[in-house]
This record gives C-alpha cells, structure tokens and sequence, in this order.
C-alpha cells in the first residue's frame, strides 16, 4: 500500500550489510524492549469496547454543539489535525460542517497569540460549544491556559454544571491535575494509554476522538493501521519498505545529508509533514545527531524556494509524499497551458517528476513514497509506517526514539520565570 521509489548514489541502499542490525532493532520493537513502545501492536490489540464508546460519544457531540474546541499541543492535536486536514473538505469550516451536519472544529493550546484567542472568542459566541481538552499531565503551559479561558468562558454562558457535560478530557488514567479535575467535576472522560508517547498517540482516544466528531470513519483507519502492523512485521530488509526507508535516512545521514525535506503536490497533504516534522524532530534530533525535518508545499514552495533546492548547499535529501489517485479531478481538456495534460492532478505529477529530474541533476538524493489515495484507511497506514519507519532509523542512529530530554530546559525557564512575576 506504500510504494517507495529512491534516486541515492550507488552503493546507499546496499541492504545485506545492514541486514544483521536490522533484525536486531526488530526484535528490540517487536518485543517492545524499551518503554512507550505499545503503539507497536495498539492497532490490532485496541479494545472494540472503547472504539465504540468514542464513536457514541462523537455522535453525543454532534448532537449538542455547532463547534468542537480541541485544546492540545504537539502529539495532543497534530495528529487529529492533520488527518482532518487530509480527509475533509478544504472548506471544512468554511461550509462542508454545517451543510452535513457536523460541528466545526478548531484548535486551542497550541501556541500563545493573544489575537488568535481573541478571535476565537468572538467566533464562538455565534456557536453551540464543546470542549475536548488533551493532556497526560494538566500542567502543560499552553493548553492549561487555553483550557482555563475557555472552561470559564462555558461556565459564564451554561452554568457550572451544564458546561460540565460539555467538557470531554483525554489524559491519564489515575493521576494528573486533569484526571483530578475531571473525576471531581465529572466529565466524559478517555485515557492516554501509559505505554504510548505523545506524538505516537494520534491512533489512540487522543486523535480518533476529535477525527470521529469530524465524521471520518475512525474504523477504517484502524484497519489501516493494522494492516501496515501487519505487513512491516517482517524482519526482512529486501521486502520490507518500511525499514528501507529508516535506513534511507540513516545511510544518508551518513554521507553529510543532515536535512531532509518533506515535500507535498496535493495539499491536503500539508498538515501531516507538520506531523512528521514532530515525530522525526522530537524523536531522532538529540545528542547532537538526528536529520533536521523540513517540510515544503509544491509547487507553491518551488517559486520561494526552488533556487535553493536547485543550487543550494547539498546538506538535504528530498522525501516526496506522492498521492496515485485522487477521488474528485479537475478537467484541464480545453486548457491552453496543459498541452495534452487531461486533469489537474495529471498536471501536478508532471510538475513533480520535472523537479525531481531538475533537482537530481546535482545528485540531490531523492525519495518517493506513494500512497494508493487519500482515505481514512490510507491515513492510518501512513500513520504506523512512519511511525515503525521513525523509530528505526532512531535506533540505527543510536538514539532513544521515545524520550525527549531536550525540551524540558525551556519549559523550567518559563517556570521560573513565572515564579518571579
């Protein structure tokens, strides 16, 4: 169901040498060695009980409000958000919402922009509103604070108790400022599972509860998922394209790539690089190793920064995100600029495949990987493949791919420095 296609110097993808390391890092997976692996298997072992209670709750959702506020950061929303992004209208907000049925969504606690917030406020007091707040911990800064202005922003309009009913929290199973609050007040509530990190999550309550409420078949991802769980459980280095990608990116890291560049010509795709980004970053770029993810938007990104891929300092590989088939096209028959070219989407995989060809003529390594469409299957198949793809290229590196040490220096900064006010 994912194709991969690379253009590396000769000798890169030399698989039998890695062969041994390889079903070593497989095993060490597979067995689930190191903690915050359980997404491993999660697709084939989630409780049917808990995929229904998530659908009966998004229904319960859809029946109370107009608009759906997620508040999350980082693992807690870009997945949810990037599989709306990919499986709704462009115009989900816009329109698409309200002519079907369902709530418009919009995300909190990502970021502090007060004009955002303003705004947001203003927007939401046309609407009938929920609240989906996301946290392991309750603590975390931009979601506490989004949480804390919107919850009082309920209660002013609904009253303490009906606001209650209006508030679905997905955190920890017994501990946390949220699963206090939640317990006390008495709100739906779902669990983060203890065995699965933040950006490894979006297959859990923490992206299936949002994804649900926007009317994506929440099953058929899973099924996806599970079926990439079950085709990369495979040790085999010369079938399985899963790992060939992880090493890809180790064996380029080698040669002085230090950059790899998402790059997407269906933007609907756009979202989920900011996904990746994470993954990869939070995941592989610690103790001074790791490649930098990038992402870029074609062929809008090509008249920005086209020059640069072209001639610019070679310390990148490029990783295109190839969609086969689109649902709905565009004819082009009588266009003027598209010679033979028949559809839109014809025409953005001509543009693609030019740039490559343009690109490789100063030996930039490039990767495609090709997903057959975009569907609520196809997305959680992508999901688990980079997933098992991330980790093992973190483990060839020899890293950690499941903590993340780093980010908690600026976070005690602020503490400290809120002390101080």
């Amino acid at each position: 169901m994912m194709e991969l296609d690379y253009w590396v110097q000769p000798g890169t993808d030399d698989w039998a040498q890695y062969q041994p390391k390889i079903t070593e890092i497989h095993h060490k997976l597979m067995n689930k060695e190191d903690a915050y692996t359980g997404w491993v298997d999660w697709p084939q072992r989630i409780d049917p009980d808990v995929v229904q209670d998530i659908l009966h709750t998004a229904k319960d959702i859809r029946q109370k409000c107009t608009a759906l506020v997620v508040i999350g950061i980082g693992g807690s929303y870009l997945g949810a958000k990037a599989c709306i992004e990919l499986l709704q209208s462009p115009f989900y907000n816009e329109y698409y919402a309200q002519q079907t049925g369902h709530p418009r969504i919009y995300f909190a606690g990502h970021h502090l922009s007060t004009i955002y917030y303003y705004e947001l406020l203003e927007r939401l007091a046309n609407e009938e509103i929920c609240l989906c707040v996301i946290s392991k911990s309750g603590t975390t800064l931009e979601p506490s604070i989004a949480f804390e202005m919107l919850r009082g922003y309920l209660r002013e309009r609904y009253g303490m108790e009906e606001a209650a009913k209006r508030i679905y929290a997905i955190t920890d199973a017994s501990k946390g400022a949220l699963r206090a609050e939640a317990d006390e007040q008495g709100y739906k509530t779902f669990v983060v599972p203890d065995d699965i990190g933040g950006r490894y999550s979006v297959l859990t309550p923490v992206g299936l509860l949002p994804i649900a409420v926007a009317g994506i078949d929440i099953q058929a991802m899973l099924n996806g998922a599970a079926m990439a769980c079950k085709e990369y459980d495979n040790e085999d280095l010369t079938k399985n394209v899963c790992y060939q990608y992880g090493l890809l990116r180790y064996v380029l890291q080698q040669q002085g790539k230090i950059v790899e560049i998402f790059e997407v010509y269906e933007g609907r795709l756009r979202y989920f690089t900011e996904w990746l980004k994470q993954l990869f970053g939070e995941s592989e770029c610690k103790d001074g190793k790791g490649v930098i993810p990038m992402s870029l938007q074609m062929s809008t990104d090509l008249h920005s920064m086209g020059q640069f891929l072209q001639e610019g300092r070679q310390i990148f590989f490029e990783t295109t995100l190839t969609v086969e088939h689109i649902r709905r096209d565009v004819s082009l028959e009588h266009s003027q600029f598209a010679g033979n070219v028949k559809t839109m989407h014809m025409l953005n995989l001509i543009v693609e495949d030019s740039a490559r060809k343009a690109h490789m003529k100063n030996n930039t390594p490039n990767i495609r990987l090709t997903v057959a469409d975009l569907s609520a299957r196809s997305f959680g198949y992508m999901v688990y493949f980079f997933e098992k793809a991330c980790a093992v290229s973190c483990y060839l590196t020899g890293v950690n791919p499941f903590d993340q040490p780093g980010v908690e220096d600026y976070k005690s900064n602020i503490k400290a420095a809120l002390r101080s006010e």
